[in-house]
């Protein structure tokens, strides 16, 4: 072999060796690369997640402050009402609206309720509706008296049925003025001018100062996120006295229930109840309560020591809650 031939295979060598050295070294870099990359998302994710912690922490103070602030904003308004709004004057009775009288004249009727083993209330919710004169007119010829816990509705037809309900001598009782229960329960605020709204709507059209109250869904509706016992104590210190129900129709579901069960529903419990509140509902779309009333109001007027009557102040209010 020449010394030519020897050079150039020992530089063709050094080439070789050059090259799997630079393919190694791209090897390592590139295997030392992504592990590296790792560590530094790794690192990046652990600060982010400490940030997310730090910033969940400060918004845990932040909402429990807004508690606190929002808490003493509400005792502050019902103390504010408590100085501003002090109990209603008002009669002694429930039914001290102007209604006809024994000797056909005008005047204010005190009721006083006979004793009997069984007292058996009815009444309706959410009317004045296009079934009120029908309804009036099946208690009118079984001479009984009713309660009728009525909405502000403020149309001529409304108020019209609202004035004859109080003419016929039954009971006026609140409802709410709008029936939303969203409204109604914002706040002890809201639920105040709800209820001067509709104390003040059935005042001015039938000259009652009406003394009682149904919470729209009752006294134990899931609806309110606030405590009904703060809207009731409410309700005591402007001498309200508030009535839920013990037997139920069970005409205000979703259901039009058939006449049969609505009288079963209605009448089946009261032999067992000193006192029984019965709900039902004066209402458009409950035709088959209207159906129903007369074989109620025979089934209990045929009972034994039992005795129908309307809701006064001598009344054993019924309570939900305690």
């Amino acid at each position: 072999m020449g010394e030519g031939q020897k050079s150039q295979g020992d530089a063709r060598r050094r080439r070789v060796q050059r090259l799997k050295k630079l393919i190694m070294l791209s090897v390592l870099v590139w295997m030392i690369f992504p592990v590296g990359l790792c560590m530094v998302l790794f690192g990046r994710i652990g600060a982010l997640n400490r940030q997310l912690a730090e910033t969940q922490g400060y918004q845990q103070q932040l909402l429990q402050q807004v508690a606190a602030v929002t808490a003493r904003q509400d005792q502050d308004v019902l103390r504010e009402q408590e100085q501003q709004s002090p109990p209603l004057d008002r009669k002694e009775i429930v039914v001290s609206a102007p209604v006809a009288g024994a000797d056909g004249q005008d005047g204010d009727m005190a009721v006083v309720e006979p004793e009997a083993a069984h007292k058996v209330y009815l009444t309706f919710d959410d009317g004045p509706s296009k079934y009120t004169e029908e309804i009036l007119d099946i208690l009118d010829k079984y001479d009984v008296k009713a309660t009728f816990f009525v909405l502000g509705k403020e149309n001529e037809y409304s108020i019209e049925m609202l004035q004859e309900i109080a003419r016929r001598g039954h009971t006026v009782g609140m409802h709410s003025y709008s029936h939303k229960y969203a409204d109604v329960y914002r706040s002890v605020e809201d639920f105040s001018a709800d209820f001067y709204q509709i104390y003040s709507y059935i005042l001015e059209n039938t000259g009652i100062q009406s003394t009682c109250y149904r919470f729209p869904g009752g006294s134990s509706n899931t609806i309110s996120d606030i405590d009904m016992h703060v809207f009731a104590d409410f309700l005591a210190e402007q001498e309200i006295e508030y009535y839920d129900w013990n037997v139920s129709s069970g005409d205000g579901g979703s259901v039009l229930l058939d006449v049969d069960t609505l009288v079963r529903n209605a009448t089946s419990g009261i032999p067992g109840n000193g006192t029984s509140i019965i709900l039902m509902h004066d209402a458009a779309s409950r035709p088959t309560t209207v159906e129903a009333l007369p074989q109620i109001i025979e089934n209990i007027l045929a009972m034994e020591d039992t005795v129908i009557l309307p809701i006064t102040n001598d009344t054993t209010p019924i309570h939900h809650i305690k």
